[in-house]
């Protein structure tokens, strides 16, 4: 999936409280196309199953259409192939085709999984790597679109420390979420009935954001304090020194 900026991305100004820990809704909010590849298929799944009495496959398979036609209508608006979005199409229409053939729903549902397991394990991964995938959307909540915040930001990154530990904190768990919410939808996918597993994984994944959203704050609140101590040393650097008065 490609995550494509929004209005939540932008920068505001947003200060003292309201900006203490924008890290949870920031997340959130870059996280919502998750919550719709899983919340329309569902409301595709009941009206085809419940109000035209469509079998389960076909009515699971014809949910999956959506987040499946979006993907593909976002690169190709966007002319580029982004290789997650375009493996996350590839699980939904494989997912689809092995369903279908298979005519079992209980892979259709899993099938799911592997689109959330995608997002989570690259995010966790980029979490040890050069350039950790949540920090894209944190990091314009916390410098609030001021220069010397943003420039405070990226002295802090590139120096490592505190900073960068906490950063990568940051998308390890959103990572580490995700990957959870995926293994306990697959183990419901094969143990709770179908018609209600249908609507628990939406439950489920939209628990999970929200689990995200409160534990990575034990990353964003030290981010924002050491990002304003940095801002004010460097505020203190700038300050021309004072002229002598004259004698």
């Amino acid at each position: 999936m490609k995550f494509h900026r929004t209005d939540a991305e932008r920068p505001t100004a947003a200060t003292g409280p309201q900006a203490a820990a924008p890290g949870g809704r920031q997340a959130v909010r870059v996280l919502a196309p998750l919550a719709v590849d899983v919340a329309v298929p569902l409301g595709v799944y009941y009206l085809a199953h419940k109000a035209f009495g469509l079998d389960l496959v076909t009515s699971l398979a014809l949910g999956s259409v959506v987040p499946a036609a979006r993907t593909a209508a976002g690169a190709v608006r966007d002319r580029t192939v982004n290789g997650l979005a375009a493996l996350m199409l590839a699980v939904n229409v494989a997912g689809m085709a092995l369903g279908l053939v298979s005519g079992d729903p209980r892979l259709m549902i899993a099938k799911d999984s592997g689109i959330s397991s995608v997002i989570g394990l690259s995010i966790l991964v980029s979490a040890f790597g050069a350039r950790p995938l949540m920090s894209a959307g944190l990091k314009p909540f916390l410098t609030r679109g001021d220069a010397a915040r943003e420039a405070a930001w990226d002295r802090l990154a590139s120096g490592g420390g505190r900073f960068r530990a906490l950063e990568r904190r940051f998308s390890a768990v959103w990572g580490a979420v995700l990957l959870a919410e995926c293994v306990a939808r697959i183990i419901g996918a094969y143990t709770v009935p179908v018609e209600t597993m249908a609507w628990l994984g939406t439950v489920m994944l939209v628990a999970a954001i929200g689990l995200g959203a409160v534990a990575s704050g034990a990353a964003t609140e030290p981010m924002k304090e050491l990002l304003d101590a940095e801002t004010r040393a460097a505020s203190g650097r700038e300050r021309p020194a004072p002229v002598p008065a004259a004698a």
